[in-house]
């Protein structure tokens, strides 16, 4: 008599029928909203040490050794505007794809990756608005600056180019972007925060941005990605090394489950040696 089905590990996931699985797509949403609640504060903190100690000593370290002329950081900055282009030529693309079947694993990433950095830029938007920061130094529309004019603080709920600096939109839209990559592709995720890291220091070396600035954009970038990632349920499925694109094909079912829909021979065995225990 072969083995129950509670006499399998937990970790694997329930068979409904020979081709289908249920995709473990990472951290509930009750999870996320508690792990939000907990680096909240975290970053806030983090963002006021910045502002009382670290933003202007760097600010004026830049200006004063000319830092930003160096083409390089420049060119790091760049990375972020990119990935603007890129993320509405994937969605664009990825309308087109639907119409011709579900999108596989990695265009499914790349769709909610490009989503992710959407939805990162409207809300960048918005809180510039409601914490009105000044810029380090003058480089837009005439703009006031701790650089020039020794302004230096947050004004709510001021609108205008001039009060724009926090959060760093530049920041924000790379992370959101690379961590939904990041989740889906562990073995990248080197390569994603080497990438978001050099446009980071880019900002900074440019003056175009305080540190706290690139602060609350990662944060920003960070909660949409990691909410992004676990809508689409991105990550690898149990049972599948990290970084492979087994062709599955996913649907909501009428229980709310992220379901695969797959019939490669693998897990046809799989399954099947499952059943024989």
């Amino acid at each position: 008599m072969g083995p129950t089905q509670e006499s399998f590990p937990k970790a694997v996931p329930e068979i409904d029928g020979p081709c289908e699985e249920i995709w473990r797509g990472g951290p509930s949403f009750q999870t996320l909203l508690r792990r939000f609640a907990m680096a909240l504060p975290v970053c806030a903190l983090l963002v006021t040490l910045a502002y009382l100690f670290v933003d202007r000593p760097v600010a004026f370290f830049v200006h004063d050794h000319h830092l930003n002329r160096i083409a390089a950081l420049e060119w790091m900055t760049h990375t972020a505007m990119a990935f603007d282009a890129l993320a509405s030529a994937i969605v664009f693309l990825a309308a087109v794809r639907l119409a011709f079947g579900p999108l596989t694993r990695l265009e499914r990433t790349l769709f909610a990756a490009a989503l992710s950095l959407m939805v990162a830029v409207a809300f960048e938007y918005y809180l510039k608005f409601l914490f009105g920061r000044y810029w380090p130094e003058t480089w837009v529309n005439d703009n006031p600056s701790l650089i020039r004019d020794n302004a230096y603080g947050f004004h709510p709920f001021h609108d205008g180019s001039a009060y724009g600096s926090f959060p760093s939109g530049h920041t924000a839209r790379t992370v959101a972007l690379l961590w939904v990559i990041g989740v889906a592709y562990p073995r990248w995720v080197w390569l994603c925060v080497l990438a978001a890291a050099s446009v980071v220091v880019g900002l900074v070396g440019m003056n175009y941005h305080f540190v706290g600035d690139t602060i609350g954009g990662t944060f920003l970038g960070a909660w949409t990605g990691m909410y992004a990632a676990r809508f689409f349920r991105v990550a690898p499925s149990v049972g599948m090394p990290a970084g492979q694109d087994d062709g599955t094909k996913p649907e909501w079912s009428a229980d709310g489950e992220f379901r695969i829909r797959q019939s490669s021979p693998s897990l046809l065995r799989r399954t099947r040696d499952r059943e024989r225990g």
